[in-house]
């Protein structure tokens, strides 16, 4: 039988998570995704996000709390638009020009990613990277996203557009309610691999 340590090396992974700069602290979409944070770090992973506000603050500083690696992905055209800098629990921060490279190095530098409640900028990372996925730029890997309004518009985004969207690509995304049934999808791909 392999040791607790031995099982959170094998169980390792970077993990991608996407999700809106608008919750704050003591918010219930804040508490969760530092519950999510924490919960990632705890099975041993590098948590990776946008390195600012709201959902990105959260996880990361849930992340840290719990004694995990957390990467920010940070980049100057956000900065200029926003008078933000990489928030307190981010321990490396990958500083990029562009909000396109930051995007790209979240999906290019993760085993997995999950999509918590945002918008247009978190609808767009989710599109990207499962596109990347759909067009074999990238290895498929989980993409799960978390929350009934994911489902739903993207249930009626199948719904609405057929055959432009084949159930082969649909299943590339991964739904669940809420974070602990995140959690578990993501230890389900670990049993897998």
């Amino acid at each position: 039988m392999r040791s607790k340590k031995e099982r959170m090396v094998r169980a390792h992974m970077n993990i991608t998570v996407f999700g809106g700069a608008q919750p704050k602290p003591g918010d219930p979409a804040y508490q969760e995704a530092l519950r999510l944070g924490s919960l990632l770090a705890y099975q041993g992973h590098t948590v990776l996000t946008g390195g600012y506000i709201g959902t990105m603050e959260a996880v990361s500083r849930g992340a840290c709390e719990a004694g995990g690696h957390v990467v920010g992905v940070t980049c100057q055209e956000i900065e200029t638009w926003r008078a933000v800098s990489a928030n307190a629990w981010v321990r490396e921060e990958r500083h990029v020009n562009s909000l396109r490279e930051r995007l790209f190095a979240l999906i290019d530098g993760c085993d997995a990613a999950m999509a918590l409640p945002g918008g247009a900028g978190t609808l767009a990372e989710i599109a990207i990277m499962w596109n990347q996925m759909i067009v074999d730029a990238i290895p498929s890997r989980p993409l799960i996203l978390v929350g009934k309004a994911w489902e739903q518009i993207f249930a009626a985004l199948f719904d609405g557009l057929g055959s432009y969207v084949p159930e082969r690509d649909q299943r590339r995304l991964v739904f669940v309610e809420n974070i602990d049934d995140a959690v578990k999808a993501l230890e389900s791909v670990e049993r897998k691999a």
